[in-house]
């Protein structure tokens, strides 16, 4: 069961109903930060009602952020996205949810993409936010996160928003130019947009470009001329992949903590069935563990910016009965149909390597 972060503003009331409308179960968290009194307390009843309405299991917390950032020496918005992500980690490890889903866009990541460029930056501060990741929380690292909104803008949100008849809560403060992402959002923006009406979609194109140079030149290795099969077209070198998957079987008691290392995948044995090791194929596709719904992987590829021509490089386990549908990603996901659960008695490790 996912588990998914609403605040009852248009962005987070879209992803609700989207996951709503997938199908698949669910729980709310919603967090009250206590910063705009009764408005804050509204903002709980809206969501609660929304979600008591189609029987959505939630839970809500109250938190004293103003306290939290003095104790801390740190800023009112650094405050409240540090307990947001802890209480998020804590509720999928107490319930046992596979993730949390939160309601970042596309302008969003470009927002971000311009903070990072003002208070300097390396590379992977101008790739932006990815689509997949963990809760950055160390208590909880290991905890998927999710943004499943990433790839739309404000105005496709708005769309949908009117076409689903949805009704949300505005955040006077969204307004106020008291903070550094509002300034940009409400000063900046304007101006960008009419230099370039599309700038969202630019600066998040640039980020998938900027994710792409970094993945290649990380992610690449130059083999020896003789090796034929990998063979890139260049007399001066040949690129290889990097990743090699190791399957092994084990047999599993049900008691021990269900996490995924670093480089390392665990499945249902049982679940999964007889597996097929492959490459990515057209018509290819995965349900992410955690994730709302079903996805092709050419778009999971784009979400995850993974080049073109690294595509083939990353080693993908699929079911013998639907060579399409992809079981585990190596070094990245599985798909929702193989979690390990407390009835699971054999697994599948799926360790991945640096060739």
């Amino acid at each position: 069961m996912l588990l998914v972060a609403v605040s009852g503003g248009i962005d987070s009331m879209c992803l609700a109903q989207k996951v709503r409308l997938d199908g698949g179960p669910f729980a709310i968290a919603h967090c009250n930060f206590g910063l705009r009194g009764a408005e804050s307390d509204a903002d709980e009843a809206f969501v609660t009602d929304w979600a008591r309405k189609y029987g959505i299991p939630i839970h809500f917390k109250r938190f004293d952020t103003q306290a939290f950032a003095s104790a801390n020496g740190i800023s009112v918005e650094m405050a409240a996205r540090r307990l947001r992500y802890h209480w998020f980690g804590q509720l999928c490890r107490e319930n046992g949810y596979e993730g949390v889903a939160v309601a970042h866009n596309a302008n969003d990541n470009a927002e971000t993409l311009l903070l990072n460029l003002l208070r300097g930056t390396g590379l992977r501060g101008l790739t932006g936010m990815k689509a997949y990741g963990f809760i950055p929380d160390p208590e909880y690292a290991d905890v998927p996160l999710h943004r499943p909104l990433l790839g739309m803008t404000r105005e496709e949100i708005e769309a949908f928003a009117r076409e689903q008849g949805l009704s949300w809560r505005e955040d006077r403060t969204n307004a106020e130019n008291d903070f550094k992402r509002n300034k940009l959002r409400n000063l900046v923006f304007p101006v960008f947009r009419e230099i370039n009406p599309r700038f969202v979609q630019t600066l998040n194109r640039d980020m998938e470009r900027f994710a792409e140079e970094l993945a290649g030149g990380e992610n690449r290795a130059i083999c020896p001329p003789n090796d034929k099969k990998k063979h890139n077209g260049s007399e001066k070198g040949y690129f290889c992949p990097r990743t090699v998957a190791i399957l092994s079987e084990e047999p599993w008691d049900g008691t021990q903590a269900v996490k995924q290392p670093q480089g390392m995948l665990i499945l249902d044995a049982d679940k999964a069935g007889e597996l097929v090791e492959g490459k990515w194929e057209s018509g290819d596709w995965i349900k992410p563990l955690g994730a709302p719904g079903r996805k092709k992987m050419q778009d999971w590829f784009t979400d995850h910016h993974i080049p073109a021509g690294e595509k083939g490089g990353i080693p993908l386990f699929k079911a013998a009965s639907d060579p399409h549908h992809v079981l585990a990603v190596a070094g990245y996901c599985i798909d929702e149909s193989v979690k390990v659960t407390a009835s699971t008695r054999r697994i599948f490790r799926i360790s991945s390597k640096i060739a």
